[in-house]
């Protein structure tokens, strides 16, 4: 390529003329790197030999390649090449062919006036340095460009942290041609504990480099370049700094800070061998650039892997949690001679504030009850351990109150931490009496149990009769002071005599508002307490009443599970 600093420019000029040759030559040398030639095909030569010329002052009769034709083909070789031509002739068709063909910068007649011919080599020298320059300029912008994305890239395809740090070290390194190129972590120690040391104040420690690229002209020597980290110094937000080689070092070091939020994260230290050139500005420039962003994605990393630690150990500590609430609940009903019961509980997150009780007292009495805190995961979870533990303690008294009175004692203790926490139990409880097959509930704005028989069938279809829904209810515990069931009206209201085959059932409101959107039974509408008693009588069609089939079958067909789900049944023999 032609000089286009402040050396001389070089310039060819072709004739076929010796004297105009020689003129030519005399003319510019003194500014200008001249070439001579003689014909055209001697032009073509010694740009094969020489390269690049900056100016190119062509005659245009010559024999056998003419100057339209010789700068035709300089204009595709090289294109930068400011091109000028001279003819004794005024010939249009070559003028027109010269523009067209050659692409001539000027087009000047003999016999020509030296200072007019000089004015125009001078402008043709400004071009030509204007459009090396530009052009320049566009190949570092396009190289910047394709080193930056190409490096950033490679960043932001890998997979996890480790590998991440990897690979800023091997894309930078061989990207910037550096026989190694290691990252040394930077690590603050806090010295709170320290009296002498201000607030806040911490330490920065440079540590060794578990991250390494050399390139095989120095991996067998690697062992030569200190991996420790010694001597480096971290200056905050600072710029690169280069050491060259010297008698004392053999290598030229680059010291890359990767600095994020005013903070250095690491140390990318660059190395190249003795013999070779040091990193030039702008490739300082471009690798402070890479820096910045590499010490972002390198911080998004470490952020993304600490989040999933945090994540991964609060899915642990939530595994331990569901384990615990589970056991929390009966994990063996009791086998009665007089009764099957069955329950299912589905959280629909790890842990979830639905729940039920299954207890046989003493004296013969057995309480059911399935309860649903407001919200859900673990705030839920919490107020269930704390209503079950009351409940159990109400139950487990030598005489237990009726349902009603239950619920009032539940609200009582319960009442302060819910207001508290915003939230409130609905509950639904039973006590079944088998002596007399006597059945008295409460219920605090839970979902109406329901009772049906399954004895008592239609004569012509076998259909079982529609059920008998339990409706004297209350509000929820914790919204007033004082809970009683709102619409009773009689002792009796809340008490009915079960027959043999009669069965009681329970849910919470995650089964009645559940949505089938898979089954075509349901075509996607909400189950409510018609759905389900449907959903109750399909199944039991073809089998016994199974409670987990039932739960099973409307978690398939649904495409998510918005809350828990619970249902409890308790059939007489």
């Amino acid at each position: 390529m032609a000089e286009v600093g402040t050396s001389k420019l070089r310039l060819m000029v072709v004739d076929d003329e010796a004297d105009n040759l020689d003129l030519l030559y005399r003319t510019f040398r003194r500014e200008y790197q001249v070439f001579r030639a003689e014909s055209a095909i001697a032009a073509l030569k010694v740009l094969e030999a020489e390269g690049e010329m900056g100016i190119i002052i062509s005659d245009q009769r010559m024999p056998k390649m003419n100057g339209t034709e010789l700068l035709s083909r300089v204009a595709e070789q090289f294109p930068d090449t400011i091109r000028v031509l001279l003819t004794g002739y005024t010939d249009v068709e070559d003028l027109v062919d010269a523009i067209n063909s050659g692409k001539v910068f000027k087009y000047v007649t003999k016999p020509w006036q030296p200072e007019e011919l000089r004015q125009v080599v001078q402008q043709a020298s400004e071009t030509y340095r204007l459009v090396k320059n530009r052009t320049e300029t566009l190949n570092q912008s396009l190289r910047r460009e394709s080193i930056f994305n190409e490096v950033m890239t490679a960043i932001r395809e890998s997979l996890d942290y480790n590998s991440m740090l990897q690979t800023i070290v091997a894309t930078v390194g061989q990207t910037f041609e550096a026989d190694a190129c290691l990252l040394h972590p930077v690590e603050r120690l806090n010295l709170a504990e320290n009296l002498d040391a201000s607030e806040g104040a911490a330490e920065v420690q440079v540590m060794p480099s578990q991250y390494a690229f050399f390139s095989p002209d120095v991996e067998q020597d690697s062992e030569k370049i200190d991996r420790t980290g010694e001597g480096l110094a971290v200056d905050e937000g600072g710029k690169p700094i280069q050491h060259v080689a010297d008698k004392t070092i053999p290598y030229t070091r680059l010291v890359l800070p990767l600095t994020s939020q005013k903070k250095t994260l690491a140390l990318l230290v660059l190395y190249r061998q003795t013999g070779r050139s040091p990193w030039s500005e702008s490739d300082q420039d471009l690798l402070e650039a890479v820096a910045g962003q590499a010490a972002l994605a390198m911080s998004q990393a470490g952020l993304y892997q600490r989040i999933q630690k945090q994540t991964e150990q609060m899915q642990a500590e939530l595994a331990v949690a569901r384990q615990i609430q589970s056991n929390l609940l009966r994990q063996e009903l009791p086998l009665l001679e007089h009764a099957r019961i069955q329950a299912c509980c589905r959280p629909a997150r790890a842990v979830g504030g639905d729940f039920f009780e299954v207890y046989v007292h003493p004296r013969g009495d057995v309480w059911i009850g399935v309860g649903d805190v407001s919200g859900k995961g673990v705030p839920a979870a919490l107020f269930m351990a704390s209503a079950i533990s009351v409940l159990r303690r109400e139950l487990s008294q030598d005489s237990p109150p009726d349902p009603n009175q239950v619920m009032q004692n539940l609200n009582s203790s319960l009442m302060e931490d819910l207001v508290s926490s915003n939230c409130f139990i609905t509950l639904a409880l039973a006590r079944y009496t088998p002596q007399t097959r006597e059945l008295v509930y409460a219920n605090a704005g839970h979902v109406y149990p329901f009772v049906w028989n399954n004895q008592a069938r239609g004569k012509n279809d076998g259909a079982i009769a529609d059920p008998t829904y339990l409706e004297t209810r209350g509000v929820p515990l914790g919204i007033l002071p004082i809970w009683k069931a709102a619409n009773q009206t009689a002792p009796s209201d809340n008490r009915l005599v079960l027959e043999p085959g009669s069965v009681v059932m329970l849910a919470s409101d995650g089964v009645t508002e559940a949505t089938l959107n898979s089954s075509p039974a349901f075509q996607g509408e909400m189950l409510q307490a018609s759905g389900f008693w449907k959903l109750l009588c399909a199944h039991q069609r073809k089998h016994s009443l199974d409670l987990s089939q039932v739960l099973h079958y409307i978690q398939s067909h649904s495409s998510i599970q918005e809350d828990d789900q619970t249902i409890l049944s308790l059939e007489v023999l």
